[in-house]
């Protein structure tokens, strides 16, 4: 075999195996390989095996000093591109007040939407590059991005063009994949507006975003102070008619129906899950949905943590994200979230990179990485250890110490 690309000096080279979401106890099942090596070949996984076992031919070789290598980290639910800040809102949570009731008096996520909707999309672009900088150097080699703090048609799409800016300067420079979500977030204050604007999503936005391509999936927030079920029904129905997938925010406050939504519509993910019950654990464990958890958001708000060890206990095919965002998550690192997960969701450290990697794939709907398999893309990390579940157990210190991205290390 000729190859690329061969990685040498790998002490432990640990990878999920299938493209399948890994579901209940499967996530705590890892490939180890010891003293191995990996070649690649046209940007892709050629060979993966114990360094002895090789026997091809390498145009180069480096060799990373008895260091861990695991697959790029996905991180499938982030608000990156925004405008404004939330401090205010920090100090006002800090005084005692609830993310709803600053919601409720028109702060929070309005505060926002208001500050992105008066920048341009080169404004947008300018202030969201730093922060997808952070996350890949944490170890995202894949970031799903929402649009979601625009409060009219015009607003969404210059975010959702802002996203496209990024996503196309991150293939013309081996950057962090971008993968773009249109989110349809909070509903006017207004009932008639509100109605009004769900038609005027379905009937204009949706299939102008399907036609030019700018996302691969469309999300609602369903919650007692955004969507209401059966609106966001209507959307999600949509969504599919025009050949996008489907995501929810749902459960983060209250249970209203948005998990049984998504599971019954077949959406790639439902996210946050706080306060999701036994009903809804029960539901999401006997579907293909993945459970999104985001625990910067429990840290941060101070709420109480999704159950990730009993979705897991139930079967549930479980998935980690940043969610990062300036209200509710101010959380750049991907490895971070994993470390947290552990730590507040009562995840294994195993389980955690599965739901970093290969799940976390899954719930944006991609199948050709998060695993460090042949004919996966050879997106991956070099740790500053030889052990990788340093990845997940250090805390306020990075522990990647290299992200490749297709092959190529980035900034090199």
């Amino acid at each position: 075999m000729k190859t690329d690309l061969l990685v040498t000096g790998v002490s432990q080279l640990v990878t999920a195996e299938g493209a399948e979401a890994k579901c209940g106890r499967a996530m705590s099942a890892l490939k180890i390989v010891s003293d191995a090596a990996m070649a690649i070949t046209d940007g892709r996984v050629a060979w993966v095996g114990e360094a002895s076992q090789w026997s091809g031919e390498a145009a180069t070789t480096i060799n990373v000093g008895a260091a861990a290598v695991v697959p790029g980290l996905i991180d499938p639910h982030t608000h990156a591109v925004w405008a404004g800040d939330r401090l205010a809102d920090f100090e006002a949570r800090a005084a005692g007040a609830t993310y709803e009731q600053i919601l409720a008096a028109g702060g929070g996520i309005r505060s926002t939407v208001k500050a992105t909707a008066a920048a341009t999309s080169e404004e947008l672009v300018a202030l969201a590059k730093p922060r997808i900088a952070a996350l890949m150097r944490s170890g995202a080699t894949t970031i799903e991005v929402k649009s979601g703090y625009g409060s009219s048609m015009a607003a969404e799409m210059a975010m959702l063009e802002a996203i496209e800016v990024l996503a196309e300067d991150a293939r013309m420079h081996g950057g962090a994949r971008i993968v773009a979500t249109l989110l349809i977030h909070l509903p006017p204050t207004d009932a008639a507006a509100r109605c009004g604007y769900v038609e005027q999503v379905c009937r204009e936005l949706i299939p102008e975003v399907a036609r030019r391509e700018l996302a691969s999936a469309v999300d609602v927030f369903v919650e007692r102070e955004a969507w209401r079920v059966d609106e966001a029904e209507e959307i999600c129905a949509c969504a599919q008619r025009h050949g996008l997938g489907i995501k929810l925010h749902s459960d983060q406050f209250h249970s209203v129906g948005g998990v049984e939504l998504g599971v019954r519509l077949g959406a790639l993910s439902v996210d946050h899950l706080e306060a999701a019950g036994e009903a809804q654990i029960s539901m999401l464990a006997g579907s293909k949905t993945i459970a999104t958890i985001v625990p910067g958001v429990s840290l941060h708000l101070g709420i109480p943590a999704a159950a990730g060890r009993k979705l897991i206990d139930a079967g549930a095919a479980v998935a980690v994200g940043t969610d990062l965002n300036p209200g509710s998550s101010p959380l750049y690192s991907s490895a971070a979230a994993l470390g947290l997960a552990v730590r507040m969701n009562g995840l294994t450290a195993q389980e955690a990179l599965v739901a970093g990697t290969v799940n976390a794939a899954c719930a944006v709907g991609l199948s050709d990485r998060g695993r460090l398999e042949v004919g996966c893309v050879a997106d991956f990390l070099v740790l500053d250890s030889g052990d990788w579940r340093d990845l997940i157990y250090r805390m306020g210190t990075n522990p990647v110490r290299e992200v490749w991205v297709g092959g190529k290390k980035v900034g090199a």
